[in-house]
């Protein structure tokens, strides 16, 4: 009979879970994987990759229509949706492929299955096959989260959607509405604008991609309604109406109701994390709307117990699960670990222009007390950017005014989710501004501008 007891036992394969799984494996534990669906998650098979592959289809469409300006003919331009699809989903089964390859490799067991925890260090798991008991003196929560959805807004995957019918559509959308402006619905109103769609964009906030700092927002509204959104701020959806193959939406804005019709809909009201039927409750895990309440090194409460990722709270990314994955791997092996601290994680959206950000806004570092240095500078300054003709963007940086700490760093524009690493490892390192001014950029780059932002803070820009 298999020997089902381990080290280690990971529940959910995303980007926290199989990082922890790896990690643990590599530091001499004895592993075990349980997944229900993809191995990869939520991440690799319907979110960051496949959204990325979509969305650098639209880039290349909307650069063709720009061969003009490079001295270039394209006669014709056109797209194939089910083309463009197809790729996405090839790019995420390369991905999900590749993680089983590293389970295999670390000697990680993988049990496809609904886990439950029936007791402490005991798992159970409902298999095609039947039922599998595991036991474990350590068990790692990974189960991520998966789309909010509100009452008379639910998704039907024929006129309203939610991330995972609009990465494989029924049907281009003509006239589109999506709910919410938070990175991934500001994506895909981006992939979908640019192919075509007459876009809008409603947020309950004052203001889109509302996490960011204000200033920034600002400049991605006057770019997105350049490119044709249609963008309402402090609106709420209050209703659709659904008849044939349209929607009638019910929105509240102003304190008026309007009615607009649509033919298709994008839900993207935030996440809810996956706490149910793991008999979380009953071994007294404490959960906070939907979330596993866990200290800085994602421990429960629970001995042996710990959770991450998503399932574990905000910020809801990626880079932040693997982080705590392998944080958590090298808690239980005894070794020294580093906990998240969430404002040294970066936040990336890729629309189109790019945002990105590390840190503290304008807003928050004031809202804390710091005496405050700003520097700014423009993507039309900088020589590279104006000959990839990407000349629409800006880097803002924030400084406390005492120390020179580097509190905060905000970029719009062109490949800054590329960029902002920069200020992240800046961050970490605890740089100074002048550590930063002190440091050489290459040339030409668009990392140049981020030396420049550092320069305009204290008053020493040189190209602007």
């Amino acid at each position: 009979m298999a020997d089902t007891s381990y080290d280690l036992i990971v529940i959910g394969a995303g980007p926290g879970g199989y990082v922890a799984a790896i990690r643990g494996a590599q530091l001499g534990m004895k592993v075990c994987i349980v997944e229900r669906e993809n191995l990869g998650g939520i991440c690799l098979n319907w979110g960051c990759i496949p959204t990325k592959a979509l969305l650098r289809s639209s880039e290349v469409f909307h650069l063709m229509h720009r061969a003009k300006e490079f001295g270039l003919k394209a006669d014709g331009i056109s797209y194939d949706l089910d083309a463009v699809v197809s790729r996405s989903r090839k790019v995420a089964g390369q991905l999900s492929g590749g993680i089983g390859h590293l389970m295999k490799k670390n000697k990680i067991t993988v049990v496809m299955g609904e886990a439950t925890i029936p007791s402490k260090g005991k798992v159970s798991v409902k298999t095609k096959k039947g039922t599998e008991n595991l036991t474990a003196k350590n068990i790692v929560l990974a189960t991520g989260a998966r789309a909010r959805e509100l009452p008379g807004l639910e998704a039907d995957g024929k006129l309203v959607w939610t991330y995972r019918h609009a990465l494989q559509p029924p049907h281009m959308p003509k006239k589109l509405l999506v709910i919410g402006s938070g990175a991934i619905g500001i994506e895909f109103a981006s992939f979908y604008n640019t192919l075509g769609a007459d876009t809008t964009v409603v947020e309950v906030m004052d203001r889109v991609l509302p996490v960011e700092d204000a200033e920034i927002s600002a400049f991605a509204k006057k770019a997105f309604q350049k490119q044709g959104m249609k963008i309402m701020q402090k609106a709420m959806v209050k209703k659709l109406d659904r008849a044939g193959d349209k929607v009638t939406a019910h929105i509240e804005v102003g304190g008026k109701v309007e009615t607009h019709e649509f033919d298709t809909v994008i839900s993207a009201v935030g996440i809810v994390g996956n706490v149910e039927n793991l008999g979380l409750e009953e071994l007294g895990v404490k959960i906070d709307r939907t979330h596993v309440v866990t200290d800085e090194y994602c421990r429960t409460g629970i001995d042996g117990l710990y959770a991450i990722g998503d399932i574990a709270g905000a910020p809801w990314l990626a880079h932040k699960a693997s982080h705590e994955g392998v944080m958590v791997a090298e808690l239980i092996a005894g070794n020294h670990a580093h906990p998240v601290k969430p404002e040294s994680i970066a936040g990336c959206t890729y629309c189109n222009p790019q945002v990105a950000s590390v840190g503290y806004t304008e807003a928050k570092a004031k809202e804390l007390g710091y005496e405050i240095k700003v520097g700014r500078f423009p993507f039309i300054g900088n020589g590279k950017a104006i000959a990839l003709g990407e000349e629409n963007g800006m880097i803002k940086t924030i400084f406390d005014a005492k120390t020179g700490e580097l509190l905060g760093a905000h970029m719009i524009g062109a490949e800054v989710t590329e960029l902002i690493q920069g200020y992240v490892i800046g961050r970490q390192l605890e740089t100074t501004e002048e550590d930063l001014m002190n440091t050489v950029f290459p040339h030409p780059t668009l990392s140049e501008m981020m030396h420049e932002a550092v320069l305009d803070a204290y008053g020493k820009v040189i190209h602007m």
